[in-house]
């Protein structure tokens, strides 16, 4: 059984710092690109980062020099590093897997990702 479950969402003043990580299990983790995704109230999910098989790394331009997408493949685990964290960034944070066994780049589309967790929310007081 698949499964992806998010960690280390919180409140943080603007200016601060917040690492969420992903853990998966039911599949071999190295094998998949991973993504990070978010959805604040009343807009879109947004892709923010992902992370392909060969670790080949996807921002999104708001995200830019202040987030920083990894993965441990020993640990089966993703993290997303976010620094300079704004008001914006507020939103539910969700790790996705794709859908299919990845090639050596990812892509931000929700579309490509099958799997979900259940986010964990993130808020940016200013």
């Amino acid at each position: 059984q698949v499964q992806v479950r998010e960690s280390g969402g919180g409140l943080v003043q603007a200016g601060g710092s917040l690492r969420l990580s992903c853990t998966a299990s039911g599949f071999p983790f190295d094998a998949y690109a991973m993504g990070w995704f978010r959805q604040a109230p009343g807009k879109e999910r947004e892709g923010v980062s992902c992370i392909s098989r060969s670790s080949n790394k996807y921002y999104a331009d708001s995200v830019k020099g202040r987030f920083t997408i990894s993965r441990d493949n020993a640990k089966n685990t993703l993290y997303l590093q976010m620094n300079s964290l704004k008001p914006e960034d507020t939103a539910v944070y969700y790790c996705a897997r794709a859908a299919k066994v990845g090639g050596p780049v990812c892509a931000p589309n929700a579309a490509e990702y099958g799997y979900w967790g259940q986010g964990t929310q993130v808020t940016v007081s200013s």
